[in-house]
């Protein structure tokens, strides 16, 4: 007679979670999905849609290079210990909504962390996010403002519904996505979506957000979150 094997309740499964581990890689639990995507340009050179093009076997715990030198990359192979890799992170605890410029339009408002920016370049279509959000009460500039917000990996730009004073996000599911963009030869950050934590090396969690962007080509100077450095490594 065969055991029957009772299921595991959903309160008793180990929480996603990423941890930054001192100078080394970011420790993954919890069974998160990686894949990898890539930034796709429009007919006009615009950066305007996301392609998947991988999709990594559903592992409970693995760890993802941050030091940028790993053979096997986007995991981790040990490379950080024969570099002396130093992950020292100098990345925000605060609320992001604490370092904000907040521009008001009709409709929406953005609220623009630029020290986040890791030059996704979504933002730069159709005249530009800012000046979108000035001229949202025109619907088809609110839709494209509200398009490039929530293609931005870092989350450094935020559009918020001035009626409700919500903000609008996409609906995530939470996932880590390797960054690519042939077009322009860049390998860019490990994009963390749907709200999963991120843990410092002390032990100390940053701030819960749908969208962050972490780097992983070792020369960011806000790590463990991305600057765009990779666009010069």
């Amino acid at each position: 007679m065969t055991e029957k094997k009772t299921p595991v309740p959903d309160t008793q499964k180990e929480p996603m979670k990423i941890t930054v581990s001192k100078n080394g890689p970011y420790l993954v639990s919890g069974g998160v999905p990686l894949k990898t995507e890539e930034i796709c340009n429009d007919d006009e050179g615009y950066c305007r849609t996301w392609r998947e093009t991988k999709s990594y076997p559903l592992q409970q715990h693995y760890a993802l290079c941050r030091c940028g030198h790993s053979g096997n990359k986007p995991f981790c192979d040990g490379t950080h210990t024969k570099i002396h890799f130093d992950g020292t992170e100098a990345g925000d605890f605060e609320p992001a909504s604490e370092h904000a410029k907040v521009i008001r339009g009709p409709a929406l408002t953005l609220a623009d962390n630029e020290h986040l920016c890791v030059h996704a370049r979504f933002c730069m279509r159709a005249g530009g996010i800012w000046n979108l959000v000035r001229q949202s009460g025109n619907d088809e500039a609110r839709d494209i403002a509200i398009e490039e917000a929530g293609n931005c990996p870092s989350g450094r730009l935020v559009v918020m519904d001035n009626k409700t004073g919500k903000a609008i996000e996409p609906d995530f599911e939470k996932s880590i996505v390797v960054i690519e963009y042939p077009a322009r030869g860049e390998h860019g950050p490990l994009w963390v979506r749907g709200g999963i934590p991120v843990i410092s090396a002390d032990g100390e969690p940053y701030e819960i957000r749908n969208r962050v962007a972490l780097c992983r080509c070792g020369y960011s100077g806000n790590k463990p979150f991305c600057d765009g450095s990779h666009i010069e490594s």
